[in-house]
């Protein structure tokens, strides 16, 4: 099952210098959980993604498939309905590799790196 894991410790980048308040990752795995709701796509959060100066961060993972991180989003629901519709097609495709031509526009310059599958 494709899964997206949240960054819980994220800020964005209006966030990250002042550290006042929750951190964003908190928000958007709220958001990532409500788009994702119905949908085949599992959503779990976790304490920090080692990406701290590219935050808000999220991997997307599937066993036997390509794994892609993304960074640089502004923990927002366009956010997260992007990166939703994108983990789909990634859950629709045996490799994990999305087409270009589906890619939402709202993933579009966030991916940070992708990850082969172990054999």
């Amino acid at each position: 099952m494709t899964t997206l894991t949240v960054c819980t410790t994220c800020r964005n980048d209006a966030a990250r210098d002042t550290k006042e308040g929750d951190p964003t990752g908190e928000t958007f795995l709220t958001h990532v959980e409500a788009a994702a709701s119905g949908t085949p796509v599992k959503v779990r959060g976790v304490a920090c993604l080692m990406g701290c100066s590219h935050g808000c961060n999220v991997a997307i993972s599937d066993h036997g498939k390509m794994t892609y991180v993304l960074g640089r989003f502004d923990g927002t629901s366009d956010d997260a309905e992007a990166l939703v519709e994108y983990a789909a097609h990634h859950a629709d495709n045996d490799g994990g590799v999305v087409p270009f031509r589906q890619w939402p526009q709202g993933v579009k310059g966030h991916f940070v790196s992708r990850v082969p599958p172990l054999d």
